[in-house]
């Protein structure tokens, strides 16, 4: 049997501009989806944590299956 060659992005319900919830050193955040990877996605969001904004600079890559859609682009 061939083997499947699309990505899991590729089969997934989410695209770049969408909303979605994930969670970040056991803290839950929303953010907006800004670019696609092969199985993750670049997330940029906000928070008022100093040292999470230090560490992460509002941007961070979550694999696709840990996320939640909050709203649809």
């Amino acid at each position: 049997m061939p083997k499947d060659k699309t990505t899991s992005n590729e089969k997934s319900p989410f695209d770049v501009g969408d909303t979605v919830k994930f969670q970040l050193e056991k803290k839950e955040f929303t953010g907006t989806i800004e670019k696609s990877y092969t199985n993750a996605f670049l997330i940029g969001f906000k928070s008022n944590d100093v040292e999470l904004e230090d560490k992460y600079h509002d941007k961070v890559v979550i694999n696709n299956k840990k996320l939640k859609m909050v709203k649809k682009h």
